[in-house]
């Protein structure tokens, strides 16, 4: 076994060196080279977060190239993503290890190796690349369609399409203050939803908007409001000038449609929320271990009418969790689902659990036929007396579980 000298700037260096579309390969061959590892594959969540996708693997039989989905829940995979620590099992005396390759709090997939033998520096070695992947990753998939259409399990509608671009390329953002994800499920007949998060140096932006009409029509009316929101804040106006624009661009394009959403702008130096209501369903606050609506004021929809939206204030207190959602988690069979218990019993589980939890209980109900979207996006704050946050491969868990899953202790670590 050499274990050699490569470290997180080789293995980038040599993935750079490579194609976009084999950058995972070429830390495959560096593991298999370094610990005498086989079997070596990378498996991306995908779209629906309900199945791994095997992109590349070293197995002899595979040519390099295996295609294979395997089932996340109840599985070794679901538990890594999980608690973001790394799986193992001994067998023969070998050990196959699975291992997250998550960046900024963000599950990309899983890395699984098999290896003759595992102590605890080989291990560390090995959480090491499986975080440098992670970047990789992230990096090449801006140049490639290779990952974005192995997410794909399931045929894409054009509204499908159009919607799914509109999100951010990553749902989930670990930061020293928050950690915030969000979650989208398509309704059969695409409804319009968006979610949309940006981090300023002292500021955390966060949308929900909900595009009146079904498929191509509330996609595009969609693309129109994310488009005007994301320009004006891009620009450095304020939530009621982000506003008003958005209203504006439905007025002037939108051909009548209508479309409703919350703005928030977080002060990360305070707890100030500044909110836009724009006849949206309201948020749910966990606080204290109780959940309540946030008691707001409703303004008019987007493209009604020229309107002076009015900006709110919510103070947040550390430990707070806020969770945003669309009329799609009420609708008909969605409205089995006891959303107010299902925030409260899953405190403990990071947000990108609470929003896996959240969107697996309404696809449940709802028989994975849904009449609108749902959406999802929860935002924890961690409070202002934390300037850094542990890396990804330094995770913290909390081995107490619920019924839906093992627990994850609430933000990062200081």
């Amino acid at each position: 076994m050499d274990r050699g000298v490569a470290g997180p700037g080789d293995v980038l260096a040599a993935a750079e060196s490579a194609p976009p579309v084999e950058s995972v390969e070429v830390v495959a061959r560096d593991l298999a080279k370094r610990f005498e590892a086989f079997d070596v594959s990378f498996l991306l969540v995908d779209l629906v977060g309900g199945q791994l996708v095997r992109v590349t693997s070293t197995a002899a039989d595979s040519g390099g190239r295996a295609v294979e989905r395997v089932e996340l829940r109840d599985s070794a995979y679901e538990e890594v993503l999980r608690t973001q620590r790394p799986w193992q099992e001994r067998d023969s005396g070998q050990v196959r290890v699975v291992l997250p390759v998550t960046n900024r709090g963000d599950c990309v997939g899983v890395l699984e190796l098999t290896v003759p033998a595992l102590d605890d520096e080989v291990l560390a070695q090995l959480s090491e690349a499986s975080h440098t992947l992670a970047y990789v990753i992230v990096t090449d998939r801006r140049f490639t369609d290779l990952y974005h259409s192995s997410r794909r399990t399931t045929a894409v509608s054009l509204a499908a399409e159009i919607q799914h671009q509109l999100l951010p390329s990553a749902s989930c953002c670990e930061a020293a203050q928050f950690t915030v994800a969000g979650a989208l499920v398509p309704a059969d007949d695409i409804g319009g939803d968006t979610y949309d998060y940006a981090l300023d140096h002292d500021t955390l932006h966060l949308s929900i908007t909900d595009a009146t009409g079904h498929d191509v029509a509330s996609a595009l009316t969609a693309t129109l409001l994310v488009g005007a929101l994301r320009g004006a804040r891009r620009a450095g106006y304020d939530l009621a000038e982000q506003a008003r624009r958005a209203n504006q661009a439905l007025l002037e394009h939108g051909r009548g449609s209508l479309a409703t959403g919350q703005l928030l702008r977080v002060d990360l130096a305070g707890a100030g929320v500044e909110l836009v209501n724009a006849g949206h369903p309201a948020p749910l606050l966990l606080r204290d271990g109780v959940v309540d609506p946030v008691g707001l004021e409703v303004d008019p929809l987007f493209g009604v009418a020229p309107y002076p939206y009015r900006v709110q204030r919510l103070e947040l207190r550390p430990g707070d969790r806020l969770v945003l959602l669309t009329d799609g988690m009420f609708e008909r069979d969605a409205a089995g689902v006891d959303l107010h218990a299902l925030v409260r019993d899953t405190d403990r589980l990071h947000p990108r659990e609470v929003v896996r939890a959240v969107t697996r209980a309404v696809r449940h109900a709802c028989r994975d036929r849904l009449h609108d979207d749902a959406t999802v996006l929860c935002l924890d704050w961690h409070g202002t007396d934390r300037t850094h946050r542990r890396a990804d491969n330094g995770a913290d868990i909390d081995t107490a579980s619920d019924s839906i899953h093992l627990a994850h202790r609430r933000g990062p670590m200081s």
